[in-house]
């Protein structure tokens, strides 16, 4: 018997599901960003990523990988000859899910999923994960300060009223 999923299956059956996945894949490697629901884009998210990552190889071998997935042949060439070189120096975090409004009908929760523009530079995430520790510390500091401060004043007082 195989093991279940994580998490709920779309559509009922594995099969139905893995299509699903492959053909939202497709589209959103085809447009560069979907509109579907929520529960889809997070279903779809490690799985575009997966095949980016895959298709950052450029072997043989990564194209049957991604062939397996995504039928159609432009799409995979664009995948590998647009798509993944654009993330090359990326370790990861290739698409980003927004949250938009309920569909209209059914009220259903919708997401745009698309493909990230921005550039990767391992440089900027350090100098921005080295400015947010500055902020960490300087506000650690303020709050030792201010707590340093009270204890001060309320000890030059107690000098006071013993002289």
């Amino acid at each position: 018997m195989p093991a279940p999923t994580k998490g709920a299956r779309l559509g009922g059956s594995a099969a139905h599901e893995k299509a699903m996945l492959a053909g939202l894949a497709t589209a959103l490697f085809e447009h560069g960003a979907i509109k579907t629901t929520e529960t889809k884009a997070k279903r779809l998210q490690p799985v575009a990523e997966r095949l980016i990552t895959i298709a950052k190889k450029d072997d043989l071998a990564a194209r049957r990988r991604v062939m397996r997935s995504v039928l159609d042949k432009s799409v995979v060439h664009e995948l590998f000859t647009e798509i993944a070189p654009k993330f090359a120096e990326r370790p990861g975090g290739y698409t980003r899910i927004t949250k938009i409004g309920p569909r209209k009908g059914d009220n259903a929760p919708m997401a745009l999923i698309e493909l990230v523009d921005e550039p990767y530079s391992a440089k900027e995430s350090v100098v921005k994960e080295a400015e947010g520790a500055a902020k960490q510390s300087a506000k650690a500091d303020d709050a030792a300060k201010a707590d340093e401060a009270p204890e001060t004043t309320e000890a030059a007082a107690e000098e006071k009223t013993e002289d």
